[in-house]
């Protein structure tokens, strides 16, 4: 952990990116705006910065060959994005029985614009009852963080607002990417 520790926080430093807020020590980490390969790079050197390891759900197609492997051993959680509500299923029971586990996600499910976020972590904050942790990239201040932990109510667009305003000024590396933060089931 100490070796992790010292070269996530050499090459932040190098890199003169800072980072702010407290890293969970378990929960549910939503990452966001995700707008480039980079970002699983800059989150992990800010977990492990923090001396957390954290498990990533990563979509299954990156897992073949030697990337897998790479994927695999720094916490990668491959994901069948057709039956992602499988791996929630399984990441809920397996939440409910380790205390110091941080699943980080990628809202979006994706690095380019699209209408809506993905729900995943919503619903795994809801069958777990852990918080949801609000984690960013900012490029134009070179920023990685954590704002606010929230704990989701079932009020999804109160739930969401909540999310938006921390957001509203988040741009991750490639602003033109950026999705707002949205879920689809904010309109039923």
């Amino acid at each position: 952990m100490l070796i992790r520790r010292t070269f996530a926080r050499t090459v932040l430093r190098a890199a003169r990116w800072r980072v702010v807020g407290e890293v969970p020590r378990t929960g549910i980490m939503v990452g966001a705006p995700h707008t480039s390969n980079w970002d699983w790079v800059a989150t992990m050197l800010m977990m492990w910065s923090r001396e957390v390891t954290p498990r990533i759900l990563i979509k299954e197609e990156l897992f073949r060959g030697p990337l897998g492997w790479l994927l695999r051993a720094t916490g990668g959680v491959p994901v069948d994005r057709v039956n992602a509500s499988e791996v929630v299923a399984e990441l809920a029971d397996h939440l409910g029985r380790d205390e110091t586990l941080v699943v980080a996600i990628a809202a979006e499910g994706t690095r380019t614009r699209s209408e809506h976020w993905k729900s995943g972590f919503y619903r795994l904050a809801q069958q777990t009852g852990l918080p949801v942790a609000l984690g960013f990239i900012d490029g134009p201040t070179r920023t990685l963080g954590f704002g606010p932990t929230v704990q989701v109510t079932g009020d999804v667009r109160a739930d969401m607002d909540l999310v938006r305003a921390f957001y509203a000024d988040k741009r991750g590396l490639r602003p033109e990417h950026r999705t707002e933060p949205r879920l689809r089931e904010e309109l039923a």
